[in-house]
């Protein structure tokens, strides 16, 4: 047994060592104690410049603000996507409305080119508006009925999940 072995008597002090999770960072900006024992944060008023928790901090907020910048362009692309298809939708139908005056009267045609009017203002309004209009709109349509907005949300959940489910081969599975 080496002589570095031996444990100190019973009569000799132990003072713990301080926690490391607070070694030279100064919580209380009244105590100077860290920056005056040489362990300074880089700070000269007595608080912290950059700490751990504050770069991450920052780090999340910047990963945020691209998701939400992100989420919008894409929103964006599909308000400009969704307003084309409704302008397609809405020519379609006054082509029809032609077609439905010789077969079955003008008056039947009147809808038509009715309905296809109808589409092209609502296309409109859906170009002309910026996405947070668009949500506050669609905020307020759940508000007011609830009911049709799950009804909705259920028809295009149930769409959603036949176009999924017609993309899978069954000799896939």
């Amino acid at each position: 047994m080496a002589d570095n072995d031996t444990t100190p008597p019973a009569a000799t002090g132990f003072e713990p060592a301080a926690p490391l999770k607070t070694a030279g960072v100064n919580f209380n900006p009244e105590s100077n104690a860290s920056a005056e024992s040489g362990t300074s944060s880089g700070a000269t008023d007595g608080t912290t410049s950059t700490s751990p928790k504050q770069a991450i901090k920052d780090g999340a907020a910047k990963v945020q603000q691209q998701a939400t910048d992100k989420i919008y362009a894409l929103a964006d692309d599909g308000k400009a996507r969704a307003g084309n298809a409704l302008d397609q939708f809405a020519q379609l139908l006054t082509d029809a409305a032609a077609q439905v005056d010789e077969k079955l009267g003008e008056q039947y045609g009147q809808y038509a080119r009715s309905a296809a009017d109808t589409v092209t203002g609502f296309s409109g309004q859906i170009k002309d508006k910026q996405i947070d209009d668009l949500l506050d709109d669609a905020r307020a349509f759940v508000r007011n009925s609830p009911a049709v907005a799950i009804g909705v949300a259920a028809a295009l959940g149930f769409v959603a999940a036949r176009v999924v489910q017609s993309g899978l081969d069954p000799r896939d599975a």
